[in-house]
């Protein structure tokens, strides 16, 4: 089995933020897979997805953004699934709006879930899927852009977005890290993997 988590914070005053993109693709897959979300061993909602060629725990954290890595610790550790085989979903102020980026491990570039995890994994070896969702207002508080409510003018590209993470997502179930990366990283520029390892502003909170 593996892990599929989906980034965000709980609750109707996050509900369509940049922030949440994490939890609109766990959405998306459950949706697909005809699963509803419900209790967990650890403080978030998780269902588990079996059938032929699929087995997957999707999960969404309750601990609020910045805290992810205790429930993520906590069900690695109690489904004793590696830190390989755990793939975070999260959003990516560094990327635009709408472009994904695939990676089987890396630092936290600055994200305070991903920071989290880092921590209660012991690793940074694990996959995460980085949702673009653009900077906004180079003259607003980046932690004001990625709390704010997309606008109607966006949400369009960022739900094709959602889809297309929660597609790469499924390739990553079935046929692992490399195919997935081949087929959705395709559209990355130089420039794009040269920011990876860049240090955001301690902003990404709750």
């Amino acid at each position: 089995m593996k892990l599929v988590v989906g980034l965000g914070n709980p609750g109707a005053r996050y509900r369509g933020t940049y922030h949440n993109v994490g939890f609109e693709v766990a959405d998306e897959l459950a949706r697909r897979h005809g699963a509803a979300f419900g209790a967990s061993p650890a403080e978030a909602l998780a269902v588990r997805v079996r059938e032929p060629g699929f087995d997957a725990l999707l999960v969404k954290p309750l601990t609020f953004m910045n805290l992810s890595g205790q429930a993520v610790g906590e069900l690695a550790r109690y489904y004793r699934v590696e830190a390989a085989d755990v793939l975070v979903v999260v959003d990516d102020v560094n990327l635009p709006a709408g472009r994904l980026r695939l990676r089987r491990g890396g630092s936290a570039g600055g994200h305070n879930g991903l920071k989290s995890i880092i921590a209660h994994l012991a690793t940074d070896g694990f996959p995460r899927l980085r949702v673009g969702v653009g900077r906004g207002d180079a003259d607003r508080d980046l932690a004001d852009h990625v709390l704010a409510r997309v606008p109607p003018d966006e949400r369009e590209r960022l739900a094709e977005a959602a889809a297309r993470a929660a597609d790469a997502s499924e390739c990553w179930v079935t046929e692992g890290i490399e195919p997935a990366m081949n087929r959705f990283n395709r559209d990355e520029t130089e420039q794009d993997e040269q920011s990876d390892d860049s240090e955001l502003p301690p902003a990404q909170g709750r």
